[in-house]
């Protein structure tokens, strides 16, 4: 479902992704996972076309997403990827449910509709009561359990997450991890996780060690 190609990426001298190729399967939860600096957001950046490559492509569901235009990028990306952070990036002004339908109303669905499809993901990830707060009111476990539903809302192809867990104490780090493996296999969704966490990298069906900006070891979960 995702193809990578001899991508490389440089900042004037510095090689961040040298090289990289691979290839994620439909409902497969793959970790890339390595020392910081290794180049692990440097990748998921590129696949998730948050950047530009200096070489090579990506193809989601058969899309070379580069040799889009810009605004069919951003398209793409809005309906065909889902974004999960460290920091939530929520809009403090409004609430949980407002939150998650925002990528609904980008793609100009009828807003009643969008509400009701952003309360059902609300539910899948457990926050059915919490609609109607606002970030402020809701705990960092909540919080991130709302980006990831504003990832989901549109069904997207691919969820990309970037040390999801990072900014979350230990309990609540473990809740999203079994969230994550719930929604995998729940509604076949195929994830990319970056992340230090070596309880979140043991739960993924594929772990893929990063160094010097290269892919230096691949291996299949034996759970």
């Amino acid at each position: 479902m995702v193809e990578v190609n001899n991508l490389i990426k440089k900042y004037g001298s510095l090689t961040v992704v040298n090289e990289v190729s691979l290839s994620i399967a439909t409902g497969e939860l793959v970790a890339i996972t390595g020392a910081s600096g290794a180049g692990k957001s440097s990748l998921l950046h590129l696949m998730g076309a948050l950047d530009i490559p200096d070489e090579g492509s990506v193809l989601i569901d058969g899309v070379d997403i580069f040799s889009l235009s810009s605004r069919k990028q951003a398209t793409f990306r809005n309906e065909k990827i889902g974004f999960v952070f460290q920091f939530h990036h929520l809009l403090p002004e409004f609430s949980a449910l407002e939150n998650v339908a925002m990528p609904l109303w980008i793609a100009r669905k009828d807003k009643k509709e969008a509400l009701l499809e952003a309360a059902k993901m609300l539910e899948i990830v457990g926050l059915s009561s919490r609609v109607s707060h606002k970030p402020s009111a809701l705990s960092g476990g909540e919080q991130q359990r709302v980006a990831i539903a504003r990832a989901l809302v549109n069904k997207p192809s691919i969820i990309m997450a970037d040390e999801p867990t990072g900014n979350l104490d230990s309990a609540n780090a473990q809740a999203i991890h079994q969230l994550f493996v719930q929604l995998r296999q729940e509604l076949s969704q195929t994830f990319v996780l970056v992340t230090h966490n070596k309880e979140l990298a043991a739960l993924a069906d594929r772990n893929l060690e990063m160094r010097d900006g290269r892919i230096v070891s691949s291996i299949v979960s034996a759970n």
